[in-house]
């Protein structure tokens, strides 16, 4: 399957979690795997919800039903890191555990059962506090995944996010209607058509009067700006084949009001059903500053940055010329102009001095 469709299904899945067998069982074939997984964890102290294609299905329904997840060795290894940021990426939990902890790992004991070798994951951390994963098995003879199957996930793991955000809020069930949908995530939301026209919004948005503004033929604009230019980019470019579209956006803070994050999702396939005549869900979550979110992954959220380009962002905001923070991360001049290239493409600027005074924007935001 290539790239495009595959989206559009993460996407539908969101709001119709059956799905996710099939949205997996694609991730699986693509990346050369047999078997894959979704986790919505709500803390150390609650059972994970959890989807997986047919292979892993027992294997994950004992391990949420019974006593497996809490003595899980895996478990509260990944927590801290997910929670640091420092696991915004596709890896290998055997090469972060001590042997002695993998060895006792629930996890490992039930791939090494089901013929299952080595198994890659992403962890993404909500701002609303669930953390997701991902997960991909081979055969135990595989060995590793190709390196160029982890970039490819790595390079749609921004969607996976997006869209196991939706998921988490709705506890991974089925939403049933468009005001019962809103309601149920539990965040400010609203569902827009293809030319920006807001079909309904929850009371949650409704109250949010200075950041969210009326517009011109029924649309909604953002008071912020340089966001609100992010804001329409992003609803002109959701219905199009350019999926490279900023989608999650920064809100500066305002007096007592916290930094903010606005998420711009494609409603895609049945999940059209749902929300009649809809084609995107606008949502809000608030960044807070507690030093949990820090500063590469925060941007590598908000634009869709790969971590070397977030890290590029990151010492750029912090005043260095290009050539030093090059230097600084081992890479060569070219290599940090063809970085910055794409930064540009992905945040919608076309300067430097326009992308430092951006970034500077998330600067609340940062630990």
């Amino acid at each position: 399957m290539t790239t495009a469709p595959l989206i559009d299904r993460i996407y539908e899945a969101a709001f119709i979690p059956e799905l996710w067998a099939g949205v997996l069982d694609n991730l699986a074939v693509g990346s050369g795997s047999v078997s894959g997984s979704i986790l919505i964890f709500r803390g150390l102290d609650t059972p994970p919800l959890y989807r997986s294609t047919p292979l892993t299905e027992p294997s994950l329904h004992a391990f949420t039903t019974t006593d497996q997840w809490r003595e899980s060795r895996r478990v509260p290894f990944l927590f801290p890191d997910a929670i640091a940021g420092k696991l915004s990426h596709f890896f290998y939990a055997r090469d972060l555990m001590p042997p002695d902890e993998l060895e006792e790992d629930t996890v490992e004991r039930n791939l090494r059962r089901l013929g299952l070798g080595e198994q890659i994951t992403t962890v993404i951390s909500m701002p609303t506090g669930e953390v997701a994963s991902f997960t991909l098995e081979r055969e135990a003879n595989q060995g590793r995944h190709l390196s160029s199957a982890v970039a490819h996930l790595d390079s749609i793991r921004p969607h996976l996010a997006r869209s196991a955000l939706i998921s988490a809020r709705l506890r991974l069930e089925r939403a049933v209607a468009t005001v019962t949908a809103l309601d149920a995530i539990g965040l400010p939301a609203a569902i827009l058509s293809a030319g920006g026209r807001v079909l309904t919004s929850n009371s949650l948005l409704e109250g949010m009067a200075t950041i969210f503004l009326p517009a011109a033929f029924g649309g909604l604009a953002i008071a912020d700006a340089p966001a609100n230019r992010l804001f329409r980019d992003a609803v002109a470019g959701i219905g199009s084949d350019n999926r490279s579209v900023v989608r999650s956006i920064p809100i500066r803070p305002a007096g007592d009001r916290m930094p903010m994050v606005i998420h711009v999702l494609p409603v895609r396939r049945a999940a059209q059903d749902i929300f009649s005549g809809a084609d995107l869900l606008v949502v809000a979550t608030e960044m807070k500053t507690d030093g949990s979110l820090p500063a590469p992954r925060l941007l590598a959220a908000l634009f869709d940055l790969t971590p070397s380009e977030a890290r590029l962002a990151v010492a750029l905001a912090a005043g260095k010329p290009l050539r030093q923070a090059a230097l600084e991360m081992g890479i060569g001049f070219g290599s940090a102009r063809t970085y910055l290239s794409r930064i540009f493409s992905k945040t919608g600027t076309n300067q430097q001095s326009q992308l430092v005074a951006l970034l500077k924007s998330t600067q609340p935001m940062l630990p």
